[in-house]
């Protein structure tokens, strides 16, 4: 009785932790898990407190190689090659992992899209950008969905690509003032490139010497690229690629970015 009772308080515990994380780090997800079922909650909480401890990590370090090292921690851990005792996020991540039967290769894939943010290599096309969120943001959704409605989760997938993709091009928009800051692009050059911007258009110099003439074609060139890449996540061809992926167990895009192979 004594030991059951321990076990109940350590997971309440790790629990407890991932939200206090969350709380601190992702406001957003931290309350939704408080809005989730309870019997769920640690569950979801540890899944967002993974995806937060892996997609900080370019704020954390300097350097990309410490970022990488950080990074190989984590593959370690799914792969049975690192201990998680005392990491409360990351021994509630492994029990949630094995109590929902969450496929590991889709946090691997999580953590190699992950590469990406630590250097300053900017996206090169479109179909870039659909594999950077289809490997984080809509694996993300989809593993939620498998914590909260595992039999109807499959069904989600399709759905769970395109949220995915305008979750993360509305979060490139939202940080585009603190990515430009320090040296990173995630907005796709071909899109840039079809609204007449291109990189250096960010750079703070460029950006003081359009101030004066924003009210013209500076504003029509940004409102081009929103609805350019609001457009893309509408196309035909977008959906035909997601559709084609939606049986794979949790996200809809099979395989590795190019970008990020060989990393």
């Amino acid at each position: 009785m004594t030991s059951f009772s321990s076990s109940i308080s350590g997971d309440q515990d790790r629990a407890g932790a991932c939200l206090a994380m969350l709380r601190d780090t992702d406001r957003d997800r931290y309350l939704a898990c408080l809005l989730s079922p309870e019997d769920k909650r640690g569950a979801l909480a540890a899944l967002y407190a993974f995806n937060a401890e892996i997609a900080r990590i370019r704020d954390l370090v300097r350097e990309p190689l410490p970022g990488e090292i950080r990074l190989q921690w984590w593959r370690d851990l799914l792969e049975g090659n690192a201990s998680g005792e005392g990491n409360p996020v990351a021994e509630e991540l492994l029990s949630t992992i094995e109590t929902y039967r969450l496929p590991r290769q889709t946090f691997m894939d999580m953590i190699d899209a992950r590469v990406f943010d630590l250097y300053d290599d900017p996206l090169p096309d479109r179909g870039a950008l659909e594999g950077y969120a289809g490997e984080t943001a809509s694996a993300l959704i989809q593993l939620a969905s498998l914590i909260l409605a595992p039999e109807q989760a499959s069904a989600s997938a399709d759905r769970a690509g395109h949220a995915g993709v305008a979750q993360a091009i509305a979060g490139f928009l939202l940080l585009l003032p603190i990515h430009v800051r320090r040296g990173q692009m995630f907005l796709p050059q071909d899109i840039l490139s079809a609204t007449g911007l291109d990189r250096e258009a960010f750079s703070p110099e460029r950006k003081r010497a359009a101030i004066g003439r924003y009210r013209g074609t500076g504003r029509s060139r940004s409102r081009s690229f929103v609805e350019g890449a609001c457009g893309r996540c509408r196309s035909e061809r977008s959906h035909r690629r997601l559709s084609s992926c939606s049986t794979r167990r949790p996200g809809p895009f099979k395989g590795q970015p190019k970008w990020c192979r060989g990393t």
